[in-house]
């Protein structure tokens, strides 16, 4: 094991050293139109142990000691190529183009065991044309509008307390005092709360190949849009004559097309039915994966027959890699200007997803029209801001939708409007306002002991909260347990600016001391992600703050600090931001302090460090840059949709000698990348390099040593920022170098074993490699895992198992077993790993 353990190291750390023997053969692998084809393979003929494969920007590395080789080139969709190169003792070069593979090519592939299939051959057909029926492969401007509708069912658990019945004289008084409208009201409240609906009215911009700007007219949402898709165009677009789709806020793998080269190879297709429409013969073609294991669609499309275009295609996603839906349906219809290009003129999205007391049914329409083809756009047009929303968006009223909707409303929906608008218009007049608030502000038995205290001014856009007793009282605690009254206070206006703060105030019982903090926060530029903090702090601090969790409680990891700290972030451009802060502070040891010491023995502890007092002037620098961030503005933000590039930071540390008295003298730098990136349909993929290292330490404190994370027992920590098998924690002063790779296969992999895929367990590995030359310290780490994703509340909880081996030339080579859990990030649809 030691030995495996070592060859690793050397081909993932040291593989740089090996390049006086063997000599670099690269290059980009592309298809007809130069786009990079990922993944696409390559290797030595009659050696087939000598091969590669390229990454998602289709670019390759093989090491070759010097000689003559035949290369293969291949991917599937696309006709095979070989190449003959001549490797010296200079470093290569040779990029490949590839082409689609022809209908006759396809045809010679044995799929099926029919000599014949119509429906196949009509696909073959529609393929053969895609490029020039593809509407995304011309420029235009189109006008769009989206209605997206949510039905609630709700369960509503039978009350067990019967209610007393009334005496004849309180039923007297209860009628002459009732409301005559209460039931109807009631009926619009339920009707109210069992439906959300979002409109958006819109011209849409594109130009070839991904180029596009969407600018909304008309915005209008009633309710709640958290479960609602595709209330913008620019975050998925379901362009079916792609070969895949990559739909990251809604399925976990990129989706393979039935529409394409690749994909006639991935499904098949059946003819179901020939019927005349208007003069022309319309073929039902059946779409049925091959392997749902890789292949995620099945349903049917409708072809013309003769001239080949698609006029209608309804497809459903399997169940497996959707995020958090339970099912997903996709219906597109197209018209055929001059018979000679598909375009999309309705599309409608059907899905929804069961919790334990709640059923959502959703569905969102939406209509193109008036297309403007071959639109020239002014230079600079496309960017970064793919979409924009005025503030008169926002201001539309009835005439202008009845005016401009383009799908006619269900009875329902137009009741639910009514219903919506009235309790709208009731619940904003001041008497209903002050009486929520009314209840809302209520001191109650509850509130004291548990909740703790609200106040809430809607006028003022002001609320703050005092803290319950339960949330002031602090069994454990280091010192100690602790009494630590809270008071926190929020203010919001109308262009977005907020200002929020928190004070707290805590006692000691065990040594009468007293503590406190109060920090204030505000937010001066929305757009800009501008914000600006101070912080006023006399408490107990850590100084492993993110150290496993069987270290962090021990008494050498505290101290004492009375500190303020005044702290600006500000995206200076789109995608570029600057963090910068500067803290004062006094730190003194907590030798001296009183400790309960009764659980020492069941969980063992330590001394407190011993040091003398000292001032503290330390400033901090963070720049992060990710190129080509993709946003939509927003009248008052801006929403960020990602990039497909890494992420660039650096950070720099400086604690200044004699400013105000300080005692520390040290610089700091650190620089790293990380990105998280689809590999076709074989899973995500993350990784994240980091090294650092101080560049001057002439008088460097405990509380400012920088350490590498040591692991947690069983707890699987996020392996893109720590590692599950290093026991030690390493005060570092000289350079290190750290990595860390971890790959999903979203079901590619796993779904292959019979039965799998029902089970929606997904496989996870990774590795990570750390390096501290200080110590001469080696570590390096493989490890493998299951995962399942549950419905944990309305929430997504995903549950992991691992197995780790570690080994370096400081440990033994070893193995664990841990766990994790994570929850989905809504508004990103991320998991932290």
């Amino acid at each position: 094991m030691k030995i495996l353990f070592n060859i690793f190291l050397f081909l993932t750390i040291l593989l740089p050293s090996m390049a006086t023997s063997q000599v670099l053969l690269n290059g980009t692998i592309t298809d007809e139109k130069e786009i990079p084809i990922p993944n696409a393979r390559v290797y030595v003929k009659n050696n087939a142990e000598l091969r590669t494969e390229a990454d998602v920007n289709g670019y390759y590395e093989l090491r070759l000691f010097p000689g003559e080789y035949f290369l293969v080139f291949n991917s599937n969709g696309y006709n095979e190529r070989e190449s003959w190169v001549v490797i010296t003792e200079t470093p290569v070069t040779r990029d490949i183009q590839l082409f689609p593979i022809l209908i006759h090519d396809i045809e010679d592939v044995q799929v099926t065991a029919k000599k014949s299939n119509p429906g196949r051959e009509i696909m073959l057909k529609v393929v053969a044309k895609r490029d020039s029926i593809n509407p995304w492969n011309y420029s235009h401007i189109v006008d769009g509008y989206i209605k997206a509708t949510e039905k609630l069912d709700v369960k509503i658990k039978e009350e067990k307390e019967k209610k007393p019945k009334q005496t004849s004289e309180e039923t007297t008084k209860t009628n002459d005092i009732a409301d005559p409208f209460e039931e109807e009201r009631k009926k619009q409240t339920d009707l109210a709360n069992n439906m959300n609906l979002v409109e958006v009215q819109f011209t849409r911009n594109y130009a070839p190949p991904a180029n596009v700007k969407e600018v909304r007219n008309a915005y209008e949402k009633r309710g709640n849009d958290q479960n609602l898709y595709y209330t913008t165009t620019v975050k998925s677009n379901f362009n079916f004559f792609q070969n895949l789709l990559h739909l990251d806020d809604l399925h976990q793998s990129p989706v393979s097309s039935p529409i394409s080269g690749p994909g006639i190879l991935s499904y098949k297709y059946r003819l179901e039915e020939q019927y005349e429409e208007n003069g022309k013969i319309i073929n039902r073609i059946k779409i049925i994966p091959r392997s749902t294991a890789t292949t995620t669609l099945e349903g049917y499309i409708w072809v013309v027959d003769s001239i080949w275009l698609v006029q209608k295609l309804e497809l459903t996603l399997n169940k497996g890699n959707l995020l958090v839906y339970d099912y997903f349906k996709i219906t597109q219809t197209f018209e055929h200007p001059g018979d000679s290009m598909c375009v999309l003129t309705h599309q409608e999205l059907d899905y929804g997803v069961k919790y334990k007391d709640q059923t959502s049914v959703c569905k969102t329409v939406a209509d193109f029209s008036h297309y403007q083809f071959n639109a020239k756009f002014p230079s600079k047009f496309f960017g970064n801001e793919v979409a924009v929303t005025d503030k008169e968006a926002y201001e539309k009223d009835s005439a202008f939708w009845s005016k401009n909707r383009t799908t006619t409303l269900t009875l329902e929906e137009q009741k639910y409007i009514i219903a919506k608008d009235s309790i709208r218009d009731y619940q904003n007049r001041k008497e209903y306002l002050d009486s929520v608030d009314a209840i809302f502000n209520k001191v109650t038995f509850l509130k004291v002991i548990w909740f703790g205290v609200d106040h809430r001014n809607r006028v003022k856009k002001t609320q703050w909260t005092i803290s319950s007793i339960a949330a002031t009282t602090r069994p454990m605690y280091i010192a100690g347990p602790r009494i630590a009254p809270s008071f926190y206070y929020f203010k919001k206006w109308e262009n977005e600016h907020a200002l929020d703060s928190y004070t707290e105030a805590s006692i000691g019982i065990l040594n009468s001391d007293i503590k406190g903090k109060t920090w204030w926060r505000y937010r001066y530029a929305p757009f800009h992600f501008g914000t600006v903090s101070l912080l006023f702090n006399h408490d107990f601090d850590v100084i492993r703050s993110y150290d496993a969790i069987t270290q962090i409680y021990k008494r050498e990891n505290f101290i004492e600090t009375t500190s303020g700290t005044l702290a600006n972030s500000y995206e200076l451009f789109n995608g570029f931001y600057a963090d910068i802060n500067f803290e004062f502070s006094e730190r003194r040891s907590i030798n001296g302090y009183k400790f309960f010491t009764f659980l020492d023995q069941a969980i063992p502890n330590n001394d407190p460090l011993e040091f003398k007092t000292y001032q503290a002037a330390v400033s901090e620098l963070t720049l992060s840059y990710t190129p080509k961030q993709k946003y939509m503005r927003e009248p008052k933000k801006k929403v960020l949709l990602g990039s497909r590039y890494p992420t660039f930071y650096v950070t720099y540390e400086r604690g200044i000698p004699k400013l105000f008295g300080s005692d520390v003298d040290h610089e700091y730098g650190r620089a790293g990348m990380m990105q998280t990136f689809k590999i076709g349909t074989l899973g995500t993929s993350s990784y994240h390099i980091t090294t650092g290292k101080f560049l001057s330490s002439k008088n460097l404190y405990m509380a400012d040593f920088k350490f590498q994370r040591r692991s947690d027992p069983i707890w699987f920590s996020n392996p893109l920022y720590s590692f599950q098998g290093l026991d030690s924690s390493l005060p570092s002063k000289k350079i290190f170098y750290e990595g860390h790779f971890v790959h999903h296969d979203n079901g590619a992999i796993i779904n292959k074993i019979p039965f799998m895929k029902k089970t929606g367990i997904g496989l996870v590995m990774g590795v990570g490699a750390l390096y501290v030359k200080e110590f001469d310290w080696q570590h390096y780490e493989l490890f493998a895992g299951l995962e399942r994703n549950f419905k944990f509340s309305k929430r997504r909880l995903r549950i992991g198992v691992y197995a780790v081996a570690s080994d370096g030339n400081h440990i033994d080579p070893r193995m664990n077993y841990k766990v994790s859990f994570a929850v989905l990030d809504d508004r990103n649809m991320k998991w932290n790993f």
